[in-house]
């Protein structure tokens, strides 16, 4: 590797650490996929076990030749950027986790179908924009043994910065992939093409109680979360097989939608 110590901050092959926007990112080689920011090297390391391909490396200098000594000799002949951790916050605008930040390459991103072949339980992710939601709602799939996480295309990307970081790289560990830009009412039939019951997760009428003993899930099936404060949209709730709420104390109407993915994949699994 090449080690390369931080003295100007403006150095241009530095701005993917400190200067272009997550979209940015997204796009750097496009048309083909661009690049992801894997915080922390707990982190970094899952993606390496996972296939993904490292560009750069930004770390705290101090720490090179001990506890990043083993990540940075799998990452293979890439520039490392070495620089005190006060430095790498000013140069980032934040409190890097661990010291370590990785530039990566994205891959192709698979068709539905393929994540969705030979899964049994699944959720599907709407509207949902704040990263730290998507990061904790797909460590909790991941936890909780969901076979598979799909997003709609006005969701979060679940390879932002923040959602891996809050994720703690598991994003890595499960499948997951965008339903097309038709949205999540349309994707509800194409799961259901694909045999699965889905599933709302709502605050409507005619809501049955998750974890009410008479209640079974399908063989397979798609349990969906929706934006917060608003939730699922309407047509989408309608077009899903059967609605289901988390019983609460009176007075309390909802739980924050990554809480509440946790309880719900505790019963899902279960159900």
């Amino acid at each position: 590797m090449s080690i390369l110590p931080v003295h100007d901050l403006a150095r241009p092959e530095l701005d993917v650490f400190a200067r272009l926007r997550e979209p940015q990112l997204y796009h750097y080689y496009e048309p083909e996929p661009g690049l992801f920011l894997a915080e922390g090297d707990r982190v970094a390391e899952r993606a390496l076990d996972a296939g993904f391909e490292p560009v750069s490396v930004l770390a705290e200098d101090r720490l090179i030749e001990g506890r990043f000594r083993a990540i940075l000799a799998r990452c293979g002949d890439i520039p490392v950027y070495a620089a005190p951790y006060d430095v790498i916050r000013e140069l980032t605008g934040y409190s890097l986790t661990g010291g370590f930040l990785c530039a990566m390459m994205r891959k192709p991103v698979p068709s539905a179908e393929s994540i969705c072949d030979g899964a049994k339980r699944i959720a599907v992710l709407e509207r949902i924009t704040n990263p730290t939601n998507v990061g904790a709602i797909v460590r909790s799939a991941a936890a909780l043994n969901v076979d598979a996480v799909l997003v709609t295309s006005d969701t979060c990307d679940p390879l932002c910065r923040r959602a891996i970081r809050v994720s703690m790289g598991t994003i890595f560990q499960i499948p997951w992939t965008a339903l097309p830009e038709t949205g999540a009412s349309e994707g509800v039939q194409i799961l259901r093409d694909m045999g699965f019951q889905t599933v709302a997760m709502a605050l409507t009428d005619n809501t049955r109680d998750l974890g009410d003993p008479s209640l079974r899930f399908g063989e397979r099936a798609a349990l969906f979360f929706g934006a917060e404060g608003d939730g699922l949209r309407p047509e989408t709730i309608a077009a899903c097989d059967l609605a289901v709420k988390i019983p609460m104390r009176a007075g309390i109407d909802s739980l924050n939608v990554a809480a509440a993915s946790a309880v719900a994949f505790w019963e899902f699994m279960k159900a």
